[in-house]
């Protein structure tokens, strides 16, 4: 079995929001007579999606393809809606992960879906989170790397995950609202460079600020390999120790006894980075993620791991599935089967 943690989908249609809410900044879908659709902020091209990006039949035709057996449907970043007003954050929150359940209970071999919360709203993000678990049956929540000016170690939010735990409900955290202007301008920066840097300040966030050790049950997940932070674990630990008075003033844990606590997926684009990131997060901590449908992520999910000879079909089959199924909480009974019908 294959399962992809880090997959991305939009409704196909959703109600325009400026109309709705009274204000712009909102992304709306424009669809294209080739099939395609723009993504619009107001009147600016944000992004162009095809038809994968919001239909289930043609991404499970590509999953075909290449073998995923399972996805996990998180929405976009762009659409985490945080800066808006908290009221309006949760109505699209709604109606997006009601889209997500919708395909859940259509295709229920082929997807398992991360409901989206209005996080600058803690008691608001918590009423949805459990409607999240409770009705829609969801495992667990997509989250961004920050809440505006919040880190997550923001004690705002210390609510939302104590009730996340309480529910059994994991969390994906995943980068967004990187520096877009001056010197991260060019060269696609914020996504190359910047996209990392943001998984590291959340994963810091985490382990400096006690949050880990406060939910000692809570599983974060973490797109992109974990971004910079497997790679920097040295100089993070190294400052820990050495100026524990800038960085441990309110954990004095050390950041590498955290290591096998908290899962990334495998989305590193190396062989050898794959390698590092297995030995250094741990082989049960580590799951198959492609970032599908954008162009930045692994356009065959899982061929890197399947092709790293460093690793035992053993180690494969864990990072392939299994313990995505073990962060998700989910029995794999339930995809068991063949899953050929689901292609109508």
């Amino acid at each position: 079995m294959k399962v992809d943690l880090h997959t991305h989908i939009l409704p196909k249609t959703w109600p325009n929001l400026k109309k709705r809410y009274g204000y712009g900044g909102w992304i709306q879908l424009c669809h294209c007579d080739d099939g395609t659709c723009d993504m619009m902020k107001d009147d600016t091209f944000f992004r162009k999606v095809k038809p994968n990006c919001f239909s289930p039949e043609a991404r499970i035709k590509e999953m075909d393809e290449t073998g995923v057996d399972v996805q996990v449907l998180s929405t976009v970043p762009v659409m985490f809606g945080y800066w808006a007003k908290p009221d309006d954050t949760l109505d699209l929150c709604k109606i997006f992960n009601d889209d997500l359940a919708a395909t859940v209970a259509k295709y229920p071999k082929r997807f398992v879906a991360l409901g989206s919360l209005p996080m600058q709203a803690p008691e608001l993000a918590i009423q949805e989170l459990r409607r999240c678990v409770t009705e829609l049956n969801f495992p667990g929540i997509m989250i961004g790397s920050h809440i505006n000016n919040w880190n997550l170690d923001a004690d705002e939010l210390q609510p939302v995950f104590k009730v996340a735990e309480e529910l059994g409900a994991c969390i994906f955290v995943h980068p967004w609202d990187m520096e877009l202007e001056g010197r991260m301008s060019k060269y696609w920066l914020p996504w190359l460079v910047g996209m990392p840097a943001e998984t590291a300040v959340a994963i810091c966030s985490l382990i400096f600020g006690g949050v880990l050790e406060r939910f000692p049950k809570l599983k974060f997940c973490f797109a992109h390999g974990g971004g910079s932070f497997p790679y920097t674990i040295g100089r993070i630990q190294n400052g820990h120790d050495v100026r524990p008075d800038l960085c441990a003033v309110n954990n004095p844990i050390a950041p590498r006894k955290y290591l096998g606590r908290i899962y990334t997926d495998s989305l590193v684009h190396d062989a050898d980075a794959l390698s590092y990131l297995v030995k250094v997060i741990g082989e049960d901590r580590v799951i198959c993620g492609s970032d599908y449908p954008f162009p930045l992520g692994e356009h065959h999910p899982g061929k890197l791991i399947s092709n790293l000879d460093t690793l035992s079909e053993t180690v494969k089959e864990k990072l392939l599935s299994g313990n995505a199924m073990e962060f998700l909480g989910v029995d794999p009974a339930k995809f068991a089967g063949d899953n050929q019908d689901t292609k109508k």
